[in-house]
């Protein structure tokens, strides 16, 4: 099969299955592409998935397209972006035409209240995944926390803590840099003068 219908077609599959939005797909993803297919590393999806949620847009589908790009470049993007909002596009179609005879249906809706619970145990999955694969520096805890406060105490907007972990993380690494290097003169400043 070609490989850009195989991206399309896996990621048409996982947009039918992520209620929840984007934590919900991680773990679809890391099935279908890391493990049945090999095509990816588990690490690739976590980067991804970052830059996913700190560009505009949609976080699942920005995830979509950086891996279909990974694929195959600006086709396996749009590839991974089409097949990813198929689904929603379809669904929501339906829902729209029949909305008000569904509304009133008690089935389906103990069947969104169940994918709902789904969704929760899903998202707790992948955090601790995260958590496990993440960089566990004193730096980055202190971010980590820092961060947290900043959402539950203080109640800032998601997108000015983003922007500041971003800010934060260059720095850290620009400084650390700089330090490495100055360490690296150093030595072979000292190590001159000896001879």
């Amino acid at each position: 099969m070609n490989k850009l219908l195989k991206i399309f077609l896996i990621f048409f599959k996982i947009g039918s299955f992520t209620f929840g939005g984007g934590y919900a797909m991680l773990p679809i993803i890391k099935r279908e592409l890391v493990d049945n297919l090999g095509w990816i590393k588990e690490k690739d999806i976590y980067n991804y998935y970052a830059i996913g949620q700190s560009t505009p847009g949609i976080i699942a589908v920005n995830t979509a397209t950086m891996t279909g790009y990974s694929l195959r470049g600006v086709k396996g993007a749009l590839a991974a972006t089409t097949g990813f909002i198929m689904p929603s596009l379809i669904i929501i179609t339906l829902i729209a035409t029949f909305f008000k005879r569904f509304q009133q249906i008690d089935l389906f809706q103990h069947a969104f209240a169940a994918i709902q619970i789904a969704v929760v145990a899903l998202i707790i999955d992948i955090v601790i995944k995260m958590w496990q694969k993440s960089d566990k520096t004193k730096v980055s805890l202190l971010i980590f926390l820092l961060a947290f406060l900043l959402l539950v105490v203080f109640n800032i907007s998601p997108v000015f803590v983003i922007l500041g972990s971003a800010a934060a993380g260059i720095l850290i690494q620009y400084f650390r840099g700089n330090l490495q290097n100055a360490y690296y003169n150093y030595q072979n400043d000292n190590q001159g003068s000896d001879e």
